[in-house]
This record gives structure tokens, sequence and C-alpha cells, in this order.
């Protein structure tokens, strides 16, 4: 009888073990799937970023007299760049640190784009109407892997909340990752005048 039952209970231990086992290799499985789309974002981003100084020095060509503009792309492009990220710790306050300064540099951008039409002879530059382009590409490509990276993050997200996962993301110190969210207004469509 007492064999019998120390059996059950080595077989009870060893369930508990490949499940905690089982369980750790997915944790760790789907937080590397959220560094490496965390790593396409940047990658992305960076793309904006490089496309950037091309833009503007285009741009500086036609519109000398809008320094301020072409300053403030500089600028918030600066410090958009040198927010960084780190992959363990993509908590909310991280992702909403770097989504500001990306947001100043759209803003900045968005400004650049509004002088151009000021410019009839710079739209119609072919080397302008390029990197316009790429850029716009690029703002997809950024909206695209935001939203992987955010489809990721609810997978590893989900599986460490569920039970017993829970039980092994504490013991493991694994914790929930952060998402990219819209801007703040964002849901409100614009208001445009004639």
């Amino acid at each position: 009888m007492k064999i019998k039952s120390t059996f059950i209970w080595i077989g009870v231990l060893l369930v508990v073990v490949l499940s905690m086992i089982s369980s750790y290799n997915k944790m760790v499985r789907y937080e590397e799937e959220v560094r490496s789309q965390w790593a396409q974002v940047e990658n992305v981003y960076q793309r904006r970023a490089d496309l950037i100084p091309n833009l503007v020095n285009t741009v500086k060509g036609y519109a000398e007299h809008e320094k301020s503009t072409l300053t403030q792309v500089i600028e918030a492009r600066a410090k958009a760049t040198s927010v960084r990220v780190d992959p363990d710790k993509l908590d909310p306050q991280s992702l909403q640190k770097f989504q500001a300064a990306q947001d100043q540099l759209s803003a900045a951008l968005g400004k650049l784009l509004v002088v151009v039409e000021h410019y009839p002879e710079l739209k119609a530059n072919q080397n302008f109407l390029e990197l316009q382009a790429q850029l716009e590409g690029t703002e997809n490509r950024i909206a695209t892997e935001r939203r992987r990276f955010n489809e990721v993050t609810r997978k590893y997200n989900t599986f460490i909340k569920r039970f017993p996962q829970v039980l092994y993301a504490r013991l493991f110190g694994f914790e929930e990752k952060g998402y990219f969210k819209a801007a703040e207004g964002a849901e409100k469509a614009p208001e445009v005048k004639f």
C-alpha cells in the first residue's frame, strides 16, 4: 500500500514538473517572439529616421526660409532616435515614452509636408516624390509592425496570466508586456475646413 501511494505521489510530482517545464519553455518562446517583434518595430522606426535627413535636405533647397520647421523636424528626429526601450522591459511606461517621442516626430513631419504644399516646384521634384513615397510606405510598415507587436504581446500576456502558468510566471519572473496604444485624441475624426 505504501509503495502504491509513493508511486502516485511520484507520478503527481512528475506531472507537475513536466507541466512546469513545458510552461516555462512556452513562456520563453513567447517572450522571444515579443522581443523579436519589438526589434522589427524599432527597425521600421529607424528606417523612417534614416529617410528624414534626405527629405529635409531636399526641402531645404526649395524652402530656405522655412528653417524653423526644418529645425523642428531635425530636433524631433534626434529625440525620437535617442529614446530606447530595453526589450526586457517592455512595460507600458517605456512604450508610452517611446511613442511620445515618435508622435512628436510624426507631428513635425506633418508640418513639413504642409510647408511643401506651398512650393509647387518642390512637389514636382522627382527626388522629393520618391522620398515622400518611401516615407508613406514606411508609415504603413510601422502600423503593420506595431499591430504584429501587439498580437504577439497579447499572446504572451494571455499565456502568463492563465492558470497554472500564472504561478510559474511569478516564480520565474515573467512579467506582463505593454502594448502600443493609439495617440490620445485619435478616436476623433479631424475637422476639415474649406
